[in-house]
C-alpha cells in the first residue's frame, strides 16, 4: 500500500471479466496471449518476451497506429499464480535497456521505474482484476496512463470473450 502523500501518484483500476481467473492470468503471462490485447485502442503488440519467474523480466512492444514503437520492460518481484503479480515498469529501448520518458518525448518528471501490482480474485464465476500502478506523476500523465490501461482492458475483455 502506498502512503498518503503518494496517493496522487497511484492509479487504481478494477475490472470484472467474464472469464476464469486462470485464463485472465494466462492472458497476462503468456506472450502469445498478451500480444492479442496489449496497448490502447488502435495499437498492436508485435513483440512480447516474458521470463515468468521472480527476478525474471519482460519486454513488451506497443506499436501506435502510425507505426511508432513504444517499449516497456520490468522485473517480476512477486508471482502467486493465478492470484497476484508484482513487477517494476519502465520505458525501454528495443534491447530492453531502461530509458527515461524523454526518450519518447514525455516529461522529464516521469520516474525511471514504477511498480505494477495485479490482483485476480474469483468473483461470482468471473474474475475481478485490480491493477495498481504506482509512481505516475499526477495530472495529464496519470489521466493518459489510465485511459491507455482502460482501452487495453477493453481489448482484453474482447479477447477473453473469444478465447
Amino acid at each position: 500500500m502506498a502512503n498518503e502523500e503518494n496517493k496522487d501518484k497511484d492509479l487504481l483500476i478494477t475490472r470484472i471479466f467474464n472469464a476464469s481467473r486462470e485464463l485472465v492470468w494466462k492472458a497476462w503471462t503468456e506472450p502469445e496471449r498478451v500480444m492479442r490485447w496489449w496497448g490502447p485502442k488502435g495499437f498492436t503488440s508485435p513483440i512480447c518476451k516474458i521470463d515468468l519467474r521472480v527476478e525474471g523480466s519482460y519486454l513488451f512492444c506497443m506499436r501506435s497506429p502510425d507505426g511508432e514503437d513504444f517499449w516497456s520492460t520490468g522485473v517480476y518481484q512477486e508471482l502467486v499464480p493465478p492470484k497476484r503479480l508484482v513487477c517494476t515498469d519502465s520505458f525501454a529501448d528495443e534491447d530492453g535497456n531502461v530509458v527515461p520518458a524523454t526518450y519518447y518525448g514525455m516529461s522529464p518528471d516521469f520516474p525511471l521505474e514504477l511498480q505494477v501490482t495485479l490482483t485476480l480474485e474469483e468473483h461470482d464465476g468471473k474474475t475481478k482484476m485490480t491493477l495498481e500502478h504506482v509512481g505516475i506523476p499526477p495530472g495529464t500523465m496519470k489521466e493518459l496512463t489510465g485511459q491507455g490501461w482502460n482501452e487495453s482492458f477493453d481489448k482484453l475483455a474482447a479477447y477473453l470473450a473469444e478465447a
